[in-house]
């Protein structure tokens, strides 16, 4: 590709969007990873991990924000098998919040606050393979992780998880979960899995439950909700709502008009079709948050797309996740390339569809500029990390950027047939799973008949020789 290649006003507006969502978007989609050791110093291996003795299967949590105060109170359920013979002192994600008791079956325990979690002592040692369920009941005023806008009546989870529901932050940890959350009346609000009921409560307040039946990992557990305008659509078995406070339900149509055929082209590359509700939120500001079964973007994003209705990248990049990232998802932060970088190449691959090869182009020539200044510098690095605790924005272009980028190369490496085969065969393979990359590689060199090993050491595992082309094909 040449850096010289002319594009249409069009194109150029919606190429310096995505770079602005991006280049924001990876600095807080990544915060979460650097809270997932209690020690930021600290190498995020399995035995450092919170929940690393423990498999959790289920919370079920009630949340009452203040919204005026801009704080909380929460209480959660969480039930687990416990992994270790003996196992007896068990740590939970838990931010900055409070935590005011823990008990199992109505006994209380001990339990300590350390930096950003809470570690709970059981009242005996556990035998492996042993049923718990312990309570935790807490309160806080997150900083981050749950907006609060008071002057439009409206509040919306971001990362991280544990600053609004202890949990295991782990993107491997996935669990069902049943979420309670009390909003003043007359909110609309949006959460994860099916909407269970909605309940008047004393006060002026009402209580909104939604069940997740499908096992998620906690990053992606949320909601939202405000005085919203709504409209809505569907896309082969999926219902869907768009949502604003500011949009008018015309203005969010022309807005979302693409998703129902993000859905499919996404399904199709998926080789799985999008199942259930999905909802789409403009909220007062956001770099763009993928949460299960539904997505955030801010308004002034909306607008611009009511502007320029190519400019459909961040909402392509969230819809995406909804396959990789959610339900395949990283088996830890040192393969999150396998969740953004995806996002960013199938964002661009639905681009090409719909607008045509100029517009893919145009994405491709940008990851490899990106690539081309962290080389320069210095900072390349190879995709797998070792350590993630303290991502820096080069290391997160890295993870966004050059991910996209390799999955381009292997692209024209294997050739259409070849490439899609094996993501298709890799997402199949692997959803409601976690994977890492060699996983990815297996597929692909299936699908091929090809070993990649030279294309994945030279691309993938190294940054050294990164400037040299991809091998021939053979």
């Amino acid at each position: 590709m040449r850096d010289a290649l002319k594009q249409p006003r069009r194109l150029r507006a919606h190429s310096r969007l995505l770079r602005r969502t991006i280049a924001a978007g990876v600095l807080a989609c990544a915060a979460y990873a650097g809270l997932a050791a209690a020690n930021p110093g600290r190498a995020p291996n399995e035995a450092a991990r919170a929940g690393a003795d423990i498999d959790v299967l289920h919370y079920t949590a009630r949340i009452e924000p203040d919204l005026a105060a801009k704080s909380l109170r929460g209480e959660v359920a969480i039930r687990f098998i416990v992994r270790r013979q003996g196992a007896q002192r068990l740590d939970f994600d838990a931010g900055d919040l409070d935590i005011l008791a823990v008990s199992e079956d109505k006994q209380a325990l001990s339990f300590e606050k350390i930096d950003k979690r809470v570690s709970v002592r059981l009242a005996a040692p556990a035998a492996a393979g042993s049923r718990h369920e312990i309570d935790i009941v807490y309160r806080g005023a997150p900083r981050f992780g749950l907006e609060f806008h008071p002057e439009r009546s409206e509040l919306y989870t971001v990362f991280s998880t544990s600053q609004w529901l202890v949990c295991i932050d782990a993107p491997q940890e996935r669990a069902t979960l049943d979420l309670t959350v009390t909003v003043p009346e007359g909110l609309k609000a949006v959460g994860n899995g099916r909407l269970v009921s909605k309940s008047a409560l004393g006060g002026r307040r009402e209580a909104y439950r939604w069940r997740q039946d499908a096992a998620m990992p906690s990053y992606v557990y949320g909601f939202a909700a405000g005085r919203y305008n709504e409209a809505g659509g569907t896309s082969e078995n999926a219902a869907l709502r768009y949502l604003s406070s500011d949009l008018q339900a015309p203005q969010l149509r022309r807005v979302f008009a693409d998703t129902p055929d993000m859905l499919r082209f996404f399904g199709r590359r998926a080789g799985i079709r999008y199942n259930g509700s999905y909802s789409q939120v403009l909220v007062a500001k956001t770099i763009g948050q993928e949460l299960a079964g539904f997505s955030l973007m801010s308004e002034a994003y909306g607008r611009e797309v009511l502007d320029d209705p190519s400019a459909q990248a961040l909402i392509a990049h969230e819809a995406a996740h909804q396959w990789w990232g959610n339900y395949v998802t990283c088996r830890d932060w040192g393969h999150f390339w396998l969740n953004e970088g995806f996002a960013n190449f199938m964002a661009a691959a639905y681009l090409q569809h719909r607008f045509g090869d100029e517009a893919y182009r145009k994405q491709v020539e940008g990851w490899k500029r990106r690539l081309d200044k962290l080389r320069e510098t210095g900072k390349d690095h190879a995709l797998i990390y070792e350590h993630w605790t303290r991502p820096s924005a080069d290391d997160r272009a890295v993870v966004y950027q050059k991910g996209a980028y390799v999955l381009h190369l292997l692209r024209e490496e294997l050739g259409e047939r070849a490439f899609w085969g094996g993501v298709r065969a890799y997402t199949r393979a692997h959803y409601g799973h976690s994977v890492v990359t060699a996983d990815f590689r297996r597929a692909m060199e299936r699908a091929s008949g090809r070993d990649l090993g030279e294309f994945f050491a030279r691309w993938v595992e190294s940054a050294e020789v990164a400037a040299r082309p991809a091998a021939p094909a053979k």
